[in-house]
């Protein structure tokens, strides 16, 4: 099957808009070319390419095109990579919010400088960022899952490692008493949002119902840090976010076992000098920073 790549490239963009009237506005095109684009290459295929909801969604079928299509502007921006270019190519890649709030932006800082190129960041718990490697929204993911996605390669990142902090003043009030069960109970924690287990874990490990506390959500990793510093609640910080406040005493160590999430590179199996040089960049950087496996 020859699928059309101008095609395949606009169900991409309509992907990533999310709609057709964003689509067209990106490709400098009307809305009903978009339309007509995309009615002729499902035509092409014999298959629903896309769910007109808001925002749209790729069926599977059209989440095989739209992998299609991000291959071909790869290897389209490493043949014209000697050349003068005015459209830098656009990389879609998946991360926790931990990494990107900590090391994860150094790196592509460094490669936006020396290459001809712009991310679009997809940003998910680390569990379902190897969610969108299999249906091609990204082309690359940090992930925590070990084993690799159907057609993509694995590289150890390292370990990501929480410890239980909170402020002093918080521990004072909640638990002046001693980081006893009871008072566990009953001090508010703050979690990510309702995915994030990480103080459920160390709850659990500890012997404490960990449904009983009161929790607040605050789904940012900065506002995150930024609650447990300010007394909102106790919670798990990254030891990059939580260090500096345990050594100035504004925060304290609740003890307990830290938690150690061991992270993943994983990026499609597919050779490009582009994608290569990202991952390059995104695997030093993690093993500078993050401890070692094992």
């Amino acid at each position: 099957m020859n699928i059309d790549t101008e095609l395949a490239r606009t169900l991409a963009a309509v992907l990533d808009e999310g709609t057709m009237d964003a689509a067209a506005r990106r490709l400098n095109v009307t809305a009903s070319a978009v339309s007509q684009r995309v009615k002729s290459l499902e035509e092409q295929v014999g298959r629903v390419l896309l769910v007109r909801s808001k925002p749209v969604r790729a069926t599977p079928a059209g989440m095989r095109i739209v992998r299609f299509a991000r291959q071909v502007e790869l290897l389209a921006h490493d043949v014209s990579a000697g050349f003068a270019t005015s459209s830098p190519t656009s990389v879609p890649l998946a991360v926790n919010a931990d990494s990107l709030g900590t090391w994860f932006l150094a790196p592509l800082a460094r490669l936006s400088s020396r290459l001809n190129v712009t991310f679009d960041l997809h940003r998910d718990d680390q569990d379902f960022t190897a969610q969108l490697l299999e249906t091609g929204q990204v082309m690359g993911a940090v992930t925590s899952t070990a084993v690799p996605v159907a057609g993509c390669r694995l590289q150890a990142l390292g370990i990501m490692r929480y410890d239980a902090v909170a402020s002093a003043e918080y521990a004072e009030r909640w638990l002046a008493g001693g980081a006893v069960s009871a008072a566990f109970e009953r001090a508010p924690v703050v979690e990510f949002d309702r995915r994030d287990d990480l103080q459920r874990q160390w709850l659990a490990a500890r012997g404490i119902n960990p449904s009983a506390p009161p929790r607040h959500y605050v789904p940012a990793s900065q506002d995150f840090a930024t609650a447990v510093h300010l007394g909102l609640g106790w919670g798990l910080l990254p030891r990059p976010q939580a260090q500096d406040g345990l050594d100035s005493g504004k925060l304290v160590a609740l003890g307990g076992a830290h938690v150690d999430v061991p992270l993943y590179w994983q990026q499609w199996n597919l050779h490009s000098d582009l994608l290569d040089a990202v991952a390059s960049d995104i695997v030093a950087e993690g093993r500078r920073v993050l401890f070692p496996a094992g």
